[in-house]
């Protein structure tokens, strides 16, 4: 049996194969124990050391049977996941087990109604897990996943922001994309590809390939429209979107209709061989100049990983991203609202009025050592600016040099100063709604005026988030990974 996992570390690693190391033991154990049915033979033809008749039999099948059972109970000892319900984990080895949303070694969860598309994505991300990755290989394969299923609120044409908090060396950092450049009138700069790959340069342990298997699997094979991309579909004028997303007659595709995007799939591909965060954008920029008839590629955003901001409260240190996102917007609140006389949370915060919501997409990954990975990424809008690059099957931002980008983007994590409480490392991040920073700061309130107490249970699950929207809450707490979100219910994870 393997020894149980213990508490990632992120370094890089050679990377292995459990399952090639396991064909390989057993194909050797078989070799060793299980003679060869004819038995030696000698120069006349005979087969010496051999039993007599049917006591000979009966041994070899005895001898076989034995060497089967040997190999099956090492086979289950050494299987790490379960074909159980949506967010359950696999029965830990001490043989205790907890509800959903409460794990041994580590977890992910993303927004989406709960369809098997939506699935696949938190199922990825908890296969890279298994794989040996760590929870920055697993979001970022999931956040490449979703770039394929959720074309309406993410994407390679999508910005993105990223808090990865280190639990190995207690450090925080952000992952900044800067402000939003123009690519051609009403186009945003796409800097998907070179943020994640940036990311997972610094912090990943598995190759880079590895990340997009699934992803570009996805593409080419198809995935399924689920309700959420169904929905956003119905309520989008879809000139730009077709074919990919029409159906011949031009009507928007339903739930559970299939799409390919082989476009997606090849600039994918080429994405997955580039050895620098630099190539894996320019790939891009140059099929969409092609597109858009532009002399050359613009240069793409260079995103950043800087220290994350931070503000000491008497309970802990909060982290959060920097301008120009939400992040300082988030900790003026939240410095405000405890400094203020009276423990109890602010009650939520109304919806504010705003003419179009930004569209954003959120994802959460946390291990039972302490570290977290929030992503959040934007197209601006439903499907963004709605132009759907041929070349690519890549669609374009409404991001632009004008846009006051990242007031959608304001992850949240919490460390504890004392070891003794119920949460250890919390993190918040807030999808959906114009007053993410209000959200965030609400649930981080409600949070605090709890009493902590130990439980494994997992955290409570708020029944909806202030407003509109979706929030996503991970910590780690006495060695388990717990994850959660309001609405309760709204999000499939996966964990183990």
């Amino acid at each position: 049996m393997e020894p149980e996992a213990g508490p990632v570390l992120y370094q890089k690693l050679r990377v292995w194969e459990p399952s090639l190391e396991s064909e390989e033991e057993e194909e050797e154990i078989s070799e060793q124990l299980i003679p060869d049915a004819s038995g030696p033979h000698d120069s006349s033809g005979n087969k010496p050391g051999r039993l007599p008749g049917a006591w000979a039999q009966l041994v070899a099948t005895l001898l076989l049977l034995t060497v089967g059972f040997s190999l099956a109970v090492r086979q289950l000892c050494s299987s790490g996941a379960s074909p159980g319900a949506l967010g359950a984990g696999a029965p830990p080895a001490s043989g205790h087990s907890h509800r959903p949303g409460v794990y041994h070694h580590g977890a992910i969860i993303s927004p989406a109604v709960p369809s098997l598309t939506a699935a696949e994505c938190s199922r990825l991300g908890r296969e890279l897990f298994v794989a040996g990755g760590n929870i920055v290989d697993a979001g970022v394969g999931a956040a490449l996943c979703l770039a394929v299923v959720h074309p309406h609120t993410t994407g390679l044409g999508a910005t993105y922001w990223g808090l990865f908090h280190n639990s190995s060396s207690g450090n925080s950092t952000a992952l900044t994309s800067g402000p939003a450049r123009t690519l051609a009138p009403g186009l945003g700069l796409p800097s998907a590809l070179p943020a994640l790959h940036m990311l997972h340069t610094h912090f990943g342990r598995l190759p880079w390939p590895h990340l997009l298997v699934g992803p570009i699997s996805l593409a080419q094979k198809g995935f399924l429209v689920d309700t959420s991309l169904a929905s956003a579909l119905a309520a989008q004028d879809t000139k730009g979107l077709c074919p990919l997303l029409c159906h011949a007659n031009g009507t928007p595709l339903g739930p559970g209709t299939r799409v390919t995007n082989t476009k997606l799939a090849a600039v994918l591909h080429k994405a997955s061989l580039a050895p620098t965060p630099d190539l894996s954008g320019d790939a891009l920029l140059s099929l969409l100049a092609e597109d858009l008839g532009l002399e050359g590629p613009s240069v793409g955003p260079r995103p950043t990983l800087e220290p994350a901001l931070q503000l000491p409260v008497p309970q802990g240190i909060l982290f959060t991203t920097p301008s120009p996102s939400a992040g300082p917007e988030l900790l003026e609140l939240l410095e405000a609202s405890l400094q203020s006389p009276g423990p109890s949370p602010a009650p939520c915060p109304a919806l504010l009025q705003a003419a179009v919501a930004p569209g954003s997409s959120v994802l959460a990954t946390v291990d039972s050592g302490g570290s977290v990975l929030l992503l959040t990424s934007s197209l601006n809008s439903s499907f963004g600016s709605g132009h759907l690059s041929p070349s690519t099957g890549v669609l374009l931002s409404n991001l632009v040099a004008e846009s006051a980008a990242g007031a959608w983007a304001c992850p949240l994590i919490f460390r504890r100063i004392s070891d003794d409480t119920e949460v250890d490392v919390l993190g918040l991040v807030a999808s959906g709604t114009p007053a993410a920073a209000r959200v965030t700061t609400h649930a981080l309130l409600s949070h605090l005026a709890r009493p902590q107490t130990p439980d494994l249970q997992g955290p409570t699950e708020s029944p909806r988030a202030c407003g509109q929207g979706t929030l996503l809450r991970v910590a780690a707490h006495s060695e388990h990974a717990h994850v959660s979100s309001a609405p309760s219910g709204c999000c499939p994870f996966q964990g183990f």
